[in-house]
C-alpha cells in the first residue's frame, strides 16, 4: 500500500540545495536529499533548476557543462528513481545545436522528470529567460520552444512544468491547468536582492490561488538563490516550506482539495479570455 492509497493523498516533497560545477558532487547530494524525502514519505521529489551544473555566471562553463537527456545526470536520476520508486524533477544544462549567438554556442534550460523504470516522462525547456534585474541569461541560453505542454501523472495527479522567471508570467502556468495539469513543478534559481524573497514567495502563492492548483516551488540555497522553497495549495496555503539550509519538505496533494476550492471559487470557470501563444 503506497502513501497515498489509504488516505486519497499523495505525498511530495521540496529540496533545496547549492549546486555547483562539479556534476558528481551534486548527483551525490541529490541522492542524499531525495534519500532523506524518501524516507518521509514522498512519492515525488522536485529540485532545483540547474542541478546537474551551476556557475554563477553564464558563460562558457554553462556550455562546457551541457549534456544530453541521455547522459550521465539524466541517468543518475534514473538510477535513484528506480532504487527509490519515486519520481524526480530536476533542471539541467541541454545542448541547443543552431542555437549560436555572436559566434558561441548555447545551451537550453532543462527540466526533465524521471519516473521508476519509465526514465524520462515529461520534459520542459525553459521559455521565459532571465533577462531582468541585471542578468542576460539570453546569451548563452536558448529559450524553449512554444507548444502543447508535456504532463505527467502518478496515481490520477496530473504534473505540469515551468522554471523560475516563468512564474512572473501568468500564462504560463495558465497554459499548464488548461492542458490537464493538477500542480506545477517549479524549479528554480531565484537570484537574492532586495525584495527578491519576497516576489518569490508572493508569485509562487498567486500561481497556486488563480489556477486553483498546487504549486511545488523549488529553490537553490545561498549563494544562488533564497532558499525558502515551498509547497502552495489551491486556496495558498503554505503546506510545506523551508529556510535557508538544504533540506526536504514534504506536503500532502489531494484531488478532494482541489475540487472542493473549485467549488468555493470557480475561478476557471468564470473566465472569460484565453491564453494562447504569442509567436
Amino acid at each position: 500500500m503506497t502513501a497515498s492509497d489509504a488516505t486519497g493523498e499523495l505525498l511530495v516533497a521540496v529540496a533545496q540545495f547549492a549546486p555547483g560545477p562539479d556534476r558528481a558532487a551534486n548527483l551525490a547530494a541529490i541522492g542524499d536529499l531525495v534519500r532523506t524525502a524518501v524516507l518521509r514519505g514522498a512519492r515525488l521529489v522536485v529540485l532545483p533548476e540547474y542541478s546537474a551544473a551551476f556557475t554563477p555566471t553564464p558563460g562558457p562553463e554553462w556550455v562546457a557543462n551541457a549534456e544530453p537527456l541521455d547522459g550521465p545526470f539524466v541517468a543518475g536520476l534514473g538510477n535513484l528513481a528506480d532504487e527509490l520508486g519515486v519520481v524526480l524533477v530536476a533542471g539541467l544544462l541541454e545542448p541547443a545545436p543552431g542555437a549560436a549567438v555572436d559566434g558561441h554556442d548555447r545551451v537550453h534550460n532543462t527540466l526533465v522528470a524521471v519516473a521508476p523504470r519509465a526514465g524520462v516522462v515529461a520534459t520542459y525547456r525553459k521559455q521565459h529567460l532571465y533577462d531582468a534585474f541585471g542578468s542576460r541569461e539570453s546569451e548563452w541560453v536558448a529559450p524553449g520552444a512554444l507548444g502543447e505542454p508535456e504532463l505527467f501523472e502518478i496515481e490520477g495527479v496530473r504534473f505540469g512544468l515551468q522554471t523560475c522567471y516563468d512564474v512572473r508570467f501568468p500564462e504560463v502556468s495558465r497554459m499548464l491547468v488548461d492542458a490537464g495539469a493538477d500542480a506545477i513543478c517549479m524549479p528554480a534559481e531565484w537570484v537574492p536582492g532586495p525584495l527578491k524573497a519576497f516576489h518569490w514567495r508572493s508569485l509562487v502563492t498567486a500561481r497556486a490561488i488563480e489556477n486553483t492548483v498546487y504549486v511545488l516551488a523549488a529553490d537553490h540555497t545561498a549563494p544562488g538563490g533564497v532558499g525558502e522553497s515551498l509547497v502552495v495549495d489551491p486556496m495558498g496555503v503554505a503546506l510545506a516550506s523551508l529556510g535557508e539550509r538544504a533540506d526536504a519538505a514534504v506536503a500532502a496533494l489531494s484531488l478532494d482539495r482541489i475540487a472542493a476550492v473549485r467549488r468555493t471559487n470557480p475561478a476557471l470557470e468564470l473566465r472569460r479570455y484565453r491564453v494562447e501563444p504569442a509567436e
